[in-house]
């Protein structure tokens, strides 16, 4: 059963995710270099304030425009893939690769966990917007409106509009889905 913490802390991570990911974008100007080519990747460090300090995860995110993101966090040294998030117009799946577990949650379903603006289109706005000489590359729990994480963050660097393969992500049968009810509990396993 989980204790009261790590379900503070899987709350926290979601919403600081969501809100990252799929919040609306307070600047309208695209990098148009990088957004004429259809594609953008960067590296990405998400930190997470923990009882004795802080962790901090790496990985990589990548957007083809209007289509598709992907955000993979890897594991430090082996640097295999423990989550990845993919977020469509319509959909977003959360894998835990360790877990061999999945969520996969159209829009209609995140109604009440969204906020009301979230959409596709203004996720590619934010991206895009951090391209640029003054862009906002990292934000702050605080900043997406989660004061209780008050050290956690995420960070974007090393942006490329390089064209590249991306598919949408396949599960074998050895994945199990879970209810979208359930994604606190499996993120606070992440965690822990």
């Amino acid at each position: 059963m989980m204790n009261r913490n790590r379900c503070t802390g899987s709350v926290a991570l979601v919403c600081m995710l969501m809100l990252l990911l799929l919040s609306g974008c307070k600047s309208s100007r695209l990098a148009t270099g990088m957004a004429e080519s259809g594609y953008l990747s960067s590296k990405v460090h998400l930190t997470l304030p923990q009882k004795e300090g802080s962790i901090t995860v790496s990985g990589n995110m990548r957007l083809k425009s209007g289509e598709r993101m992907q955000l993979s966090f890897l594991m430090p040294i082996l640097r295999s893939e423990v989550v990845r998030l993919e977020v469509t117009p319509e959909e977003l799946l959360l894998v835990d690769r360790m877990g061999k577990r999945y969520v996969r949650a159209t829009r209609k379903e995140l109604k009440g966990v969204l906020p009301k603006k979230a959409t596709f289109a203004r996720l590619e706005k934010l991206l895009y917007a951090a391209t640029t000489p003054d862009g906002k590359r990292a934000l702050t729990a605080q900043e997406l409106g989660l004061s209780s994480l008050k050290r956690g963050k995420i960070e974007l660097s090393d942006f490329s509009d390089k064209p590249f393969t991306m598919t949408p992500t396949q599960l074998s049968k050895k994945y199990e889905e879970v209810s979208p009810e359930e994604l606190l509990e499996m993120l606070a396993h992440l965690l822990n």
